[in-house]
């Protein structure tokens, strides 16, 4: 074997390890705004009132956003229907990234709202990297066929 045919499958194994440590990484910020619509539900008014001009937001709406996003993060996290699942979390922070745009204008008052763009180029590469991605649970499933 030369060191030609072996680098493709060195390479596609350390490429769904760093998908996997992206997926994993963007997982912990979802699953925690996630919570956050449970555990501070006034939090989530202010935000969508704040960053999406949607005033009276519910504890009860808050809630259920809260019940989908588990969802979504967690269905995300096991690596399940990932052009649905991955495309979801693209656009939903995609969304977030882009509304904060005022924020990006007085940078140096904001400067953690910039840390919002690579997470976003993250999901992005997982998104479009996703048929590389295969340490997840729909894989290893099919593993034990």
């Amino acid at each position: 074997m030369t060191q030609a045919t072996t680098a493709p499958a060195k390479l596609e194994k350390k490429l769904a390890w760093s998908l996997l440590a992206l997926r994993l990484g963007i997982f912990i910020v979802m699953f925690i705004w996630a919570l956050d619509k449970f555990v501070n539900p006034a939090h989530t008014a202010a935000v969508f009132e704040g960053f999406y001009g949607i005033g009276g937001l519910s504890a009860t709406f808050a809630a259920i956003l809260g019940g989908l996003q588990v969802a979504l993060c967690l269905i995300f996290v096991a690596g399940l229907w990932k052009f649905f699942s991955y495309g979801l979390i693209f656009i939903l922070h995609g969304v977030s990234t882009l509304s904060s745009f005022p924020q990006y204008l007085d940078a140096f008052n904001n400067m953690l709202f910039f840390a919002a763009w690579p997470m976003w180029a993250a999901c992005f590469a997982l998104f479009y990297l996703r048929e590389y991605d295969t340490c997840t649970l729909s894989a290893l499933m099919n593993k034990s066929d």
